[in-house]
């Protein structure tokens, strides 16, 4: 319904033959019409469609509260944040309440009073679905009353006694009745803390100091942990973590298309008055070097290489490449091979590395770039099909390339090289000057990482000969 066909009393409601839902009744009902509609369930999240989403799909179905476990960087939050696309468009609450009410079974002591004082009467608010989420990081400060609530010395001030219901300020989750909630970092949370939170999930009830009360509420309780915190900051208490009906554990992209899908997706673009090509190698090289951090006895794995570091990195080498055309005069930006010593300030402070010397830190993600650029190369290129070009150096040619270097200038070295050219077109098809260029210092890098070609670095250059 529209939103001026919404009823905006309790007894317009009635009338039009609302009946409210229980929000997991709500989220499986939503996700059943999705799937049989073939709509795509979490928009944005590569590389989980085996593996991940169908343990996440039928725990909706079951109607099971979820904790994600996973590294950090491997889109946890970005899909509970999108499990809000599984609730109605809007849905019916009591106006003037402090948590949302049903209006057909208000749970609260308020609610209730609403109801029998005003009837059919009673007004109505909608609540819009990105209304019903609610989350917190799990910090160490948190309170009970930060989650469920607590007494409210004000509402004692003003005359009621304290042990009446309406003296109670309600915490963050029963905020989210109705609706889903989430926890952030679960491990972080102290102990006593996870104890308050085990009436919540399993009798769906809170309970406030003394108070004989008892407030079922409607939550969809979902937290996301890494494993790491289980032995480094906290752990999830046995019993709470029993009541989570449904454990799923994240991964990080197991195709390298995977993750150069996220890159291309999240980076921030470079302005729009420069036209910009990525090599399809290029973002392959970005998207391999994390894959190959994830696997370097150097990096700290229980920490994980987030793929943010991607993203990051591929912003990194994007701005180098627009740093040059600003320079140049020039409006198209095509990132080089020579731009990859740029994402090694971004990188290092994005891992975490196991205890080496001073200083190594840059050695080893020089390494991690070099590793990188051959596994593309020698996917991209055999070595046989280069030798007219290795053959033109043994005979004593030798280049000079770099990141300043125009693009001009790579075209005439390419034409000048048996067999170049006819190499860079492969990776290069358009001709354009830039891409060229590009295509030129991967294969130059690529021979010499192959043991084809000698390098200098002279100055912010380098120099391959035979």
């Amino acid at each position: 319904m529209t939103t001026l066909e919404r009823p905006r009393t309790l007894g317009e409601l009635k009338a039009s033959g609302y009946q409210t839902q229980p929000v997991r009744e709500e989220m499986r009902k939503n996700l059943i019409k999705k799937m049989r509609a073939g709509d795509e369930l979490f928009p944005g999240v590569y590389g989980y469609e085996e593996t991940v989403i169908p343990h996440i799909v039928n725990a909706i179905l079951a109607g099971q509260d979820i904790i994600f476990l996973g590294e950090r960087g491997q889109a946890k939050s970005r899909i509970i944040r999108s499990l809000t696309s599984l609730l109605d468009d809007a849905v019916p609450v009591l106006a003037g309440c402090e948590i949302p009410e049903d209006p057909f079974h208000p749970i609260s002591r308020h609610g209730r009073d609403i109801v029998a004082a005003e009837g059919d009467a009673a007004k109505l608010d909608w609540l819009e679905r990105d209304q019903r989420y609610g989350e917190k990081l799990a910090t160490p400060d948190i309170t009970i009353a930060d989650l469920i609530g607590e007494v409210d010395p004000i509402k004692v001030a003003e005359g009621r006694y304290l042990s009446d219901e309406l003296t109670i300020h309600y915490g963050l989750i029963p905020r989210t009745n109705r609706g889903i909630f989430c926890i952030n970092e679960l491990p972080d949370l102290a102990e006593r803390i996870q104890v308050g939170l085990l009436n919540i999930m399993e009798e769906r009830d809170v309970q406030i100091r003394g108070y004989r009360i008892r407030l079922p509420l409607d939550v969809f309780v979902v937290a996301s942990a890494n494993p790491e915190d289980y032995t480094n900051r906290g752990r999830i208490i046995t019993p709470l973590k029993d009541r989570y009906g449904a454990q799923v554990r994240t991964h990080y992209p197991q195709k390298i298309e995977h993750e150069m899908d996220i890159m291309e997706a999240e980076h921030h673009p470079v302005p729009a008055d420069f036209n910009v090509t990525v090599p399809a190698y290029m973002k392959e090289i970005i998207a391999e070097i994390s894959r190959l951090a994830r696997r370097s006895p150097d990096v700290n794995q229980r920490s994980g290489v987030s793929v943010r570091a991607s993203i990051a990195n591929y912003e990194s080498m994007l701005a180098n490449a627009l740093r040059r055309s600003i320079l140049t005069h020039d409006d198209v930006v095509v990132p080089r091979v020579s731009d990859l010593p740029y994402v090694v300030p971004t990188l290092t402070g994005k891992v975490e590395f196991e205890t080496v010397e001073e200083g190594r830190e840059d050695q080893i993600i020089d390494k991690l770039i070099q590793g990188a650029v051959v596994a593309v190369f020698n996917r991209q290129y055999q070595l046989g099909e280069l030798e007219p070009v290795v053959n033109r150096f043994k005979a004593g040619a030798a280049v000079e390339v770099g990141e300043t270097v125009p693009s001009d200038q790579y075209v005439r070295l390419a034409a000048q090289i048996d067999g170049l050219a006819e190499a860079a077109a492969k990776v290069a098809p358009s001709g354009k000057p830039a891409e060229t260029a590009a295509a030129v210092e991967f294969i130059l890098e690529g021979l010499h990482l192959n043991k084809r070609l000698n390098k200098d670095k002279v100055g912010g250059r380098s120099q391959y000969r035979g």
